[in-house]
């Protein structure tokens, strides 16, 4: 009966499991925390170039837009064609104002930094002949008088960023 009753009793008993972890686990769970790291750390660097990329590109539609808006304020009569210096072939030369330079704080990262960007701005204004308008009266006995209205402003932002030049144009009219 005794022997019958360790059967039945020896079944239901637990025998002692194994506790812990293997060294084959924990090699391969650190194998797996290593290459999680690597990936996140490349996706963090990833980030920081964007965020520096996307800073730059903000700076510069900034500046032209600045450029445009000074322009602009000093009227149209500072850019007849008369007052702008020509090349050899009579075309208007672009205004080009070499270094504009930007400095921004900011912390992209884990560390607070200064962000220095270096600007070349290239303004290319349109000949009078965009925006001429002719009029023509009995009354003042002339055939036609020509009047300049506007005229048309391209302003190209060049910077490097990571050994590449990069670049925008925007436009803008000066009325």
């Amino acid at each position: 009966m005794q022997k019958a009753c360790r059967e039945t009793l020896g079944n239901s008993i637990p025998q002692k499991s194994k506790r812990g972890f293997g060294i084959v686990e924990v090699l391969v769970a650190a194998a797996v925390l290593g290459f999680m790291y690597m990936a996140i750390m490349n996706m963090h660097g990833g980030n920081h170039d964007s965020l520096l990329r996307i800073r730059s590109r903000d700076g510069a539609t900034e500046v032209a837009q600045n450029l445009i808006d000074s322009l602009g304020a000093l009227g149209l009569a500072s850019l007849y064609d008369e007052k702008l210096e020509k090349d050899a072939e009579g075309h208007v030369k672009p205004i080009i104002i070499d270094p504009i330079v930007r400095t921004w704080e900011g912390q992209p990262g884990a560390v607070s930094n200064t962000i220095k960007v270096n600007y070349r701005a290239e303004i290319t204004v349109s000949s009078d002949d965009e925006y001429k308008t002719k009029t023509s009266t009995r009354l003042l006995g002339s055939d036609s008088i020509e009047h300049v209205y506007a005229k048309r402003l391209d302003v190209k932002i060049s910077w490097t960023f990571k050994n590449s030049t990069q670049s925008i144009t925007v436009s803008g009219v000066v009325r």
